[in-house]
């Protein structure tokens, strides 16, 4: 068991930012940087009708939208399949919603389906780091497939390799050694303007579009038209753990250090990486 003794829902039920669906994408990007979070609940009448995750924003003004940034409002990009609880429910429940629907974020509604607030990975991770047991090694929940690029390579490359395989952060390896990590998060000051279309052709940009990485010659041709690269945006010397420390480490140094990810290294080798996803899918399993 991960958790030692029971813990009530409305313990770390915190309340959540809203916004409305006609809220602008650049007032919804304010607000995630403003305070520092990763999702808003999109509310109609009080109660919640959607959610919009800084990945959503990402994308949203990514060059491959095609789209102005001032025309766009937040009911064009906002999820509307909602996962809630209701404020009886447990910490163990929501951990299992979280891991059942690949979701971050649980919605805590009231009888009446108003909103009363929101239940996120991290809530949950800091449950664990307070009541959570200490003899579970991170080599157990840590996941083994590790998702890569290099210092070198374009912001193009980057955003294609988290958009293809589905993940929130990659590794920036060098030397089978992690040099860096970029998250969504990385992205969102640069991308307010659609201002890699200014520099990149056409071709390149459906190129990459259609391919997780692109050929030899056609990543020249991007380097050519981009400065950008992974270097540049990437939160350097990131926060690390080896493979035989305890998860309750791996808890408390996301915690401190705000982060959701932290590679796991071996020997000062890159051999895995363990999230907030793999605690909660750890407490759903409890």
């Amino acid at each position: 068991m991960l958790f030692e003794h029971p813990i009530l829902l409305t313990s770390i039920l915190k309340k959540a930012i809203t916004v409305t669906p006609n809220t602008s994408v650049i007032a919804a990007l304010d607000l995630l940087l403003r305070y520092r979070i990763k999702r808003l609940i999109v509310v109609k009448n009080n109660k919640p009708a959607g959610i919009i995750t800084e990945k959503d924003l990402t994308r949203s003004t990514s060059a491959f939208s095609g789209r102005d940034i001032g025309d766009m409002v937040v009911g064009d990009f906002m999820s509307e399949n909602l996962i809630t609880v209701k404020k009886n429910n447990s910490i163990y429940d929501c951990a299992k919603l979280m891991k059942k629907n690949s979701i971050s974020s649980v919605i805590v509604i009231n009888e009446d389906g108003s909103l009363t607030g929101i239940i996120t990975k991290t809530d949950l991770v800091g449950a664990f780091l307070i009541n959570g047991a200490t003899d579970k090694k991170v080599s157990k929940y840590m996941n083994h497939k590790i998702i890569t690029v290099g210092p070198k390579e374009s912001l193009f490359v980057v955003q294609s390799v988290l958009v293809n395989n589905k993940i929130s952060r990659v590794i920036v390896e060098k030397n089978k050694m992690p040099v860096g990590i970029i998250t969504y998060r990385d992205f969102l000051p640069a991308k307010t303007a659609n201002w890699i279309q200014e520099y990149a052709e056409i071709d390149d940009l459906e190129e990459l579009k259609n391919h997780p990485r692109p050929n030899e010659f056609n990543a020249n041709s991007l380097d050519h038209a981009i400065t950008f690269r992974a270097e540049d945006i990437m939160t350097p010397n990131p926060v690390t753990i080896n493979k035989n420390e305890y998860i309750f480490k791996a808890a408390l140094l996301m915690i401190r250090h705000q982060i959701s990810g932290l590679p796991v290294i071996h020997n000062k080798l890159l051999t895995g990486i363990i999230t907030k996803s793999d605690i909660v899918n750890a407490i759903s399993e409890d």
